[in-house]
């Protein structure tokens, strides 16, 4: 067995290498930003009026003046036009160019006008309700970093620059395989000894934190089917994930069959619990993880290893896990890793990790109750106090 440490180590030093596409910027929602983005221009390009009022040069306040004449208006979309008397001021809309010659804007609800004439009503301050220009961001800055995941306000970030079209990261072709002839489809109605699949959707859901693309496919518990049906899935997917089949029960015939198609074994088994059967492995063309079929192995399997592995591949994961507290003290004596199912509860800020009973890794209705799992690392130690920090892997 290696520890979750080594487990961790080795296989991030596996990531891919991907591929990189241009798409059109609307198309980009989800996605994982190939490219930074640098502003192409000050942002906001002018000094900009915020409200909706009147736009005056402040000295003519200063000096005692309250009404002024107005001399005419400026809609946003309007070329600047330019303050003739510091006597006068000029109407002026929201996101238009602040005049030449004025440097304060007053809302229509602080003034009153009358045969032409803008009386100031309440106290103003000097620059008031203007967006000056290049204070959000200056020509040539970065505005947005490569290995970004592309959210609506960074849509509209695009559309801004004029990037018509983004470079993404294209991830790989995935395919999940289940394996055991328990299994049966959702829409199958099963006979007694019979059970639906549900891992491999548990699975795919993580995995689309990332905009994976996947296939699912099945095995029977067969080693020549599984060897003919891995020989044709390596050819077509560059990352394959496997649940159930890794065990040591003798219809456990992945890791066989993975040996059988050249799939070299980077290791089998974590000094961890659950999920301790897990199974990593590759080819020159190929990486595999072969999880264990307990529901809730797999979850974790797949949250702890699989994901962070495509995050760092897409440069998104930075190589830190979430930090939560001990909600109450724990005791495990193996000498393993523990991965403890928990409620968190946030206390003035801070969140604390309170575990929750369930009947082992098989129990897959517990996980609809848990915000996650916290990790306990293996230590001389089964004792872990009240207080302690430690690792968090939400659901």
């Amino acid at each position: 067995m290696v520890s979750v440490e080594k487990a961790f180590e080795l296989i991030m030093q596996n990531t891919l290498s991907l591929k990189v596409e241009s798409i059109p910027f609307q198309k980009a929602l989800g996605h994982i930003l190939a490219e930074d983005l640098v502003a192409d221009r000050n942002f906001p390009p002018f000094d900009r009026v915020t409200m909706d009022g009147i736009a005056i040069d402040f000295k003519a306040y200063k000096n005692g003046r309250r009404k002024f004449k107005i001399q005419e208006m400026q809609a946003a979309g309007d070329e600047q036009i330019t303050l003739s008397s510091d006597q006068s001021c000029i109407e002026i809309m929201t996101g238009g160019v602040l005049p030449k010659n004025t440097d304060t804007v007053i809302r229509y609800e602080d003034v009153e006008i009358v045969d032409g004439m803008a009386e100031i009503l309440v106290d103003i301050k000097q620059g008031q309700n203007i967006h000056l220009e290049g204070v959000d961001k200056k020509q040539g800055e970065l505005v947005l970093k490569q290995g970004t995941k592309i959210n609506a306000s960074h849509i509209a970030l695009a559309a801004s620059l004029g990037k018509e079209n983004l470079n993404v990261y294209v991830l790989p072709k995935i395919a999940i395989i289940s394996s055991g002839d328990e299994l049966v489809d959702v829409t199958d109605q099963p006979l007694p000894h019979q059970i639906r699949k549900s891992n491999v959707y548990a699975i795919e859901t993580i995995l689309k934190k990332v905009n994976a693309e996947i296939t699912h496919f099945h095995i029977a518990d067969d080693l020549e089917n599984s060897v003919e049906k891995i020989k044709e899935l390596l050819k077509e997917f560059s990352v394959l994930i496997f649940s159930g089949g890794v065990s040591m029960g003798k219809k456990d015939f992945i890791p066989e069959a993975l040996a059988q198609n050249s799939v070299i074994e980077v290791f089998h088994k974590i000094s961890q619990k659950p999920g301790k059967p897990m199974w990593f492995g590759k080819t020159d063309k190929n990486l595999v993880f072969a999880l264990p079929g307990n529901p809730v192995s797999t979850y974790l399997c797949t949250l702890r290893y699989v994901l962070p592995f495509l995050e760092k591949s897409l440069g998104t994961n930075k190589g830190e896990f979430q930090k939560v507290i001990l909600g109450e003290n724990i005791v495990f004596k193996p000498k393993l890793s523990y991965f403890l199912q928990v409620k968190i509860i946030n206390e003035n800020g801070a969140f604390y990790a309170f575990p929750l009973k369930h009947n082992g890794s098989g129990d897959f209705i517990s996980l609809i109750n848990a915000d996650g799992f916290v990790e306990l690392p293996n230590s001389e130690n089964d004792y872990f106090e009240k207080g302690k920090i430690v690792n968090f892997f939400a659901i």
